[in-house]
């Protein structure tokens, strides 16, 4: 076992002991001070994802939870339609009239929506720590809030790796079935080799745009894989400030300062049309890129060049809240774990190709990965996440070091190092407010 993950079971298991101690917790692993509502039955309504696969996930959840209760009856609808997701069920929150359930839920928007009073603390049903655990096992941790609660169900991760293109490999003299690319030399050396030859215009092009959520897509990832898995937020802190953080940081100045990555936004998809020879994306890239790219996948690179199975990435996951203005929380608490139950995992893994946030993916589902072999090295990825830190003041958190990267990292202004601990500074203060 790796020193990071007994890390996370002793610090969940002290955690836990905490919260026993501090709230008296039942042996179920729920809260005796149930959330108002908690065993009220009858008819809820639901929102989903916008996107194709989930809508049809959805449809299918619906009919079958329907079908055996025709008394507590489903009724599900697309998440409407605003600037963002998350800015529209922040204003149904305020409104008073949020749905029962979002399957859709942003890991950032967690502490705000908690914040705003919008969601159920999911350890006030009796058996809700205990089926969160169980289903996700050592990575429920990550979705703990600061004081060790549940406001959010993990649902579904998208873990990042790198895509490359085999026919601009081949182009750029390289072995498109061997590609060098696991430390930062040989990526370096690859990105190079491709450039140099015209294959592409760029090796990658991850977004250099001023966005908080930007850095889930380039810093991110190989700040899991550097550091075997840390969180950018820990125990209140900033971890990144470190030599670790530098390392990545500089990487990604070397691929900006050579031209090996661009600096200027790329109206369309560089990946697709060529532009780019890699980029950094999860398993919903299989069916997009399915027909137009000649594409393999590979982890993202470390320093030293860690073994794959061994490599840790960013989860780019989606949750399940289950909200406060919800009258019938019993009926919403049972369809939420009807909706991740194994079979339904089963299903949205089939119509989706997202990873169920669920211990032994890759064995509960081995048929699965067996005749989707293109599939089965995310599902084993899907193992090693981590996940935005649940903090107060995330979007702002996360606003602060994208603006200190952008700066330093892909503009070249200033120290790498000073940028960094700036940015930590302004974090931790960020973190420590409510």
């Amino acid at each position: 076992m790796s020193s990071t993950k007994k890390r996370r079971i002793l610090a969940a298991t002290a955690v836990s002991a905490t919260m026993v101690l501090a709230l008296g917790a039942c042996a179920g692993g729920g809260d005796d001070k149930a959330a108002p509502g908690a065993d009220a039955r009858g008819d809820i309504t639901i929102w989903y994802s916008n996107n194709e696969s989930e809508i049809a996930w959805g449809k299918q959840m619906v009919e079958a939870w329907n079908a055996d209760h025709p008394g507590e009856l489903v009724k599900a609808q697309e998440i409407p339609a605003g600037k963002s997701s998350e800015e529209v069920i922040g204003a149904a929150i305020t409104a008073g009239n949020a749905p029962c359930l979002v399957f859709n839920t942003a890991p950032v928007a967690v502490p705000q929506f908690e914040k705003q009073g919008g969601l159920v603390d999911l350890g006030t049903f009796e058996d809700g720590v205990s089926y969160i655990e169980e289903r996700s096992g050592d990575t429920a941790e990550q979705y703990r809030n600061a004081d060790g609660k549940y406001f959010q169900m993990p649902w579904k991760s998208n873990p990042v790796m790198i895509f490359y293109n085999k026919d601009l490999f081949t182009k750029a003299g390289l072995d498109p079935e061997n590609p060098a690319l696991a430390t930062y030399d040989e990526f370096l050396a690859t990105a190079r080799t491709i450039v140099k030859s015209g294959a592409a215009e760029n090796a990658i092009h991850p977004a250099p745009t001023s966005e908080f959520f930007q850095s889930w897509f380039d810093f991110y990832p190989l700040y899991a894989a550097e550091t075997g898995g840390k969180l950018l937020v820990e125990d209140g802190k900033s971890t990144f400030a470190t030599e670790d953080g530098q390392k990545v940081a500089e990487f990604w100045k070397t691929m900006y300062d050579e031209g090996l990555a661009g600096k200027e936004q790329y109206q369309g998809d560089s990946f697709a049309d060529g532009q780019a020879a890699m980029s950094i994306v999860g398993p919903w890239a299989v069916s997009v890129y399915k027909n137009a790219v000649n594409w393999g996948a590979v982890p993202v690179p470390t320093s030293t060049g860690t073994p794959a199975d061994e490599t840790y990435t960013f989860s780019d996951a989606k949750n399940v809240g289950l909200f406060s203005a919800c009258e019938n929380k019993g009926t919403a608490w049972d369809v939420l774990k009807f909706a991740t139950s194994e079979a339904q995992d089963g299903a949205l893994l089939e119509l989706t190709g997202q990873m169920p946030l669920r211990k032994d993916l890759t064995t509960t589902y081995a048929d699965y990965f067996a005749a989707n072999p293109t599939y089965e090295q995310f599902g084993d990825q899907a193992s090693r996440t981590v996940e935005v830190p649940s903090v107060s003041n995330s979007v702002a958190s996360w606003q602060a070091f994208r603006d200190a990267y952008s700066k330093a990292v892909i503009f070249g202004e200033g120290e790498i190092s000073s940028a960094l601990e700036g940015a930590a500074e302004k974090i931790d203060s960020l973190v420590a407010k409510d």
